[in-house]
């Protein structure tokens, strides 16, 4: 057997992490009919997800994607992002920003949320996770029924506004008062990290392609 086949049987320790940064759906082909009108505000959040990233992992929390496999049963995730990094233009452009690292953890999900039919509640308590950051897109959909899953297993969820995108404004900001109000997540924007505990109630909503300050 190849050392490099050995390396692959090889069982990895899970990191303990309390803080684990969740991102949806971020290696995306946005091949889908309204995709154009989310590109653009997915582009502007995908730059600010790549420093916010950076800024978590120097403060040890680990990082998990959970991806959809657009109905590619046999495909593996690498063949997901390797054909992402090649489209042209922001979709492209997205993926080669946010290609995951070696240290980071990939799950790939059948449906909506990151937790329905997928092994992360196991993966996060194996973990010692207690708080989720919950950035990607959509922020209506995928993003919004991650979070409220999360909730629901009892994790602390931050969903920072300005690193999750919707199509339209009206979406984005339905999401935002959803996440903020019954289901108490915090949408504190990135942009402003040291008040990322602030409260999770009356914190305004910026449009989706707002400037990361």
């Amino acid at each position: 057997m190849s050392s490099s086949r050995a390396r692959a049987l090889t069982s990895t320790p899970l990191p303990r992490s309390e803080h684990v940064l969740l991102l949806v759906d971020v290696i995306n082909p946005l091949d889908f009919p309204a995709a154009g009108d989310l590109l653009p505000h997915a582009w502007a959040a995908a730059q600010r997800i790549a420093r916010l990233k950076k800024h978590l992992a120097a403060q040890g929390a680990a990082a998990i994607y959970a991806n959809d496999n657009y109905g590619t049963w046999h495909s593996e995730f690498r063949d997901i992002l390797a054909v992402c990094q090649l489209l042209p233009g922001q979709r492209g452009a997205i993926a080669r920003l946010l290609t995951p690292t070696p240290d980071d953890l990939v799950i790939l999900k059948p449906q909506h949320s990151a937790f329905h039919s997928t092994p992360l509640h196991h993966l996060l308590s194996k973990m010692g996770t207690r708080k989720l950051t919950i950035a990607g897109w959509a922020a209506d959909m995928c993003v919004l029924l991650s979070a409220t899953d999360a909730r629901m297993h009892g994790y602390e969820v931050w969903t920072p506004q300005d690193c999750i995108a919707a199509e339209t404004s009206e979406r984005y900001d339905i999401a935002i008062k959803q996440l903020g109000g019954a289901f108490e997540c915090s949408v504190a924007a990135a942009s402003r990290p040291q008040r990322a505990e602030e409260s999770r109630h009356g914190t305004a909503s910026p449009p989706p392609g707002s400037t990361y300050n």
